[in-house]
């Protein structure tokens, strides 16, 4: 069992290790420096004492072990993106889908959001397995560009039951 918890300014080195290596094959693809994981905590902290609150981050917790981060973005004031990367030595145990249940049972009660959605790289299908397990559906594609000109991403989303 995952237990996502408040990221911390103790987080850095862990979350510098997450950054890199295949984890961040189809992110940046530029691992992150102690400094800047360092930077990237604060700057979630800032915005975790904004309000109205845009943004959320966690890390994920398997035991002890910090192993990955997930984050809900307020794009409108009634949808919201998540996004998430763990660890490449704790992939294929379901932690990912775990800690995205929990973040889309916050969505849509604390944060009061009504949809939700979510993109990956199409050379990651295993992140398009960890959204369709915690409900998600496909929804078509996204340009994204990047380094490597414009690359269409699946494209994922999950109304509230409430809707």
């Amino acid at each position: 069992m995952v237990t996502p918890r408040a990221l911390g300014p103790d987080d850095a080195p862990a979350l510098a290790r997450i950054y890199s290596g295949a984890s961040i094959q189809h992110t940046t693809g530029k691992p992150l420096t102690l400094g800047q994981a360092h930077e990237k905590i604060r700057s979630a902290l800032a915005r975790a004492a904004e309000s109205p609150r845009a943004q959320w981050s966690w890390v994920i917790l398997n035991e002890d072990d910090l192993i990955g981060l997930i984050a809900l973005r307020r794009r409108t004031p009634s949808m919201g993106t998540i996004s998430y990367i763990l660890r490449e030595d704790t992939w294929g145990n379901g932690y990912a889908t775990q800690a995205a249940r929990q973040v889309v049972s916050v969505a849509f009660t604390t944060a009061g959001l009504n949809r939700l959605e979510a993109m990956h790289h199409p050379d990651n299908p295993a992140s398009g397995r960890v959204l369709a397990k915690a409900g998600f559906t496909r929804v078509g594609t996204a340009d994204r560009h990047t380094d490597d000109g414009t690359v269409p991403y699946e494209l994922y989303a999950l109304e509230s039951a409430d809707t």
